[in-house]
């Protein structure tokens, strides 16, 4: 038994929740990969998973040797990344993760100009708006629009970016301009509920805080779809300014009840703290770290 794959085979069980969730991610058949855990709960002489109906579940061993073996699988990485010289010349593969329309807009192209100046690496980007783990997702590089939880990570902050409330003028010309968050009461909202509330939304007076329940006419998972909804004059949305900034500049959206908006979300650059840093990951910070904060002035 190669201890070292097992291991491999054994955290991507342990991250996709059932082993033919981890047979489609490795492209291994299904028999294989039942087959090795069985072999390896057979040399360890532990149950490492319980299985249910649905899923498989970790036992307190099984925790305790995932965890392990993820140090262990990072120090060969590591090791490798010596070996080939990863840590002398920026090359390799890195893996970025970005909110979808923050990444779209403005860490894309930045990745684009990157890789056209140094081809000898690889960058897989991940777009989404939900909280990725850097070590359970092998993400080199994330950048987040919020309030920092995690202090194991590294963070390089970037600028500061405001939540607003937006409406069509031809829609406040129907219903009119709201003027304090509880008018908010009287008008047809739509709800990102990727961040925010599809039930209340929440303002500050000065050192008061507003909470105002909302009336959700429509509640979508993406920016982009209640901002098009705004701009169609469906109701009044609540977004980060850049993912309103187009429809803005067109004249499609206005912001609204601007002196009652909260204090703007930190933008970072995250990274993990473990070991040496590689070449790539440092020549990749360096070129977009700069870029990033003049975006954000």
């Amino acid at each position: 038994m190669d201890r070292l794959d097992a291991m491999a085979l054994l955290l991507s069980v342990a991250k996709h929740g059932s082993l033919s969730a981890a047979a489609r991610a490795l492209h291994t058949p299904l028999p294989t990969v039942s087959r090795k855990i069985a072999e390896l709960e057979a040399y360890l002489g532990v149950r490492l998973f319980t299985r249910t109906s649905r899923r498989i579940l970790l036992t307190e061993a099984g925790e305790q040797y995932v965890a392990a073996a993820r140090e262990i699988l990072e120090r060969v990485e590591e090791a490798e990344r010596r070996a080939t010289g990863e840590y002398a010349a920026p090359k390799g593969d890195l893996s970025v993760t970005a909110p979808i329309v923050f990444g779209r807009l403005h860490v894309l192209p930045i990745i684009t100009d990157f890789l056209k100046k140094f081809p000898d690496i690889n960058i897989h980007l991940t777009m989404s708006d939900r909280m990725i783990s850097l070590a359970d997702d092998h993400i080199d590089v994330a950048l987040r629009i919020s309030e920092l939880s995690d202090s194991s990570l590294i963070a390089s902050r970037l600028g500061s970016i405001r939540t607003t409330t937006y409406a069509n003028p031809d829609y406040l010309e129907r219903q009119s301009r709201p003027l304090h968050p509880d008018d908010l009461r009287d008008h047809d909202c739509i709800a990102f509920n990727g961040v925010l509330s599809t039930e209340i939304w929440s303002f500050r007076d000065g050192a008061k805080e507003i909470t105002v329940p909302i009336r959700t006419r429509l509640s979508v998972n993406t920016a982009e779809a209640a901002v098009d909804a705004a701009a169609a004059g469906l109701g009044i949305t609540r977004v980060m300014a850049y993912q309103a900034k187009r429809a803005v500049d067109l004249g499609l959206l206005v912001p609204v009840l601007e002196q009652y908006e909260r204090d703007a979300s930190p933008v970072h650059l995250l990274h993990r703290s473990e070991g040496l840093m590689p070449l790539k990951l440092r020549t990749f910070l360096d070129f977009a770290t700069p870029r990033l904060r003049a975006l954000l002035k």
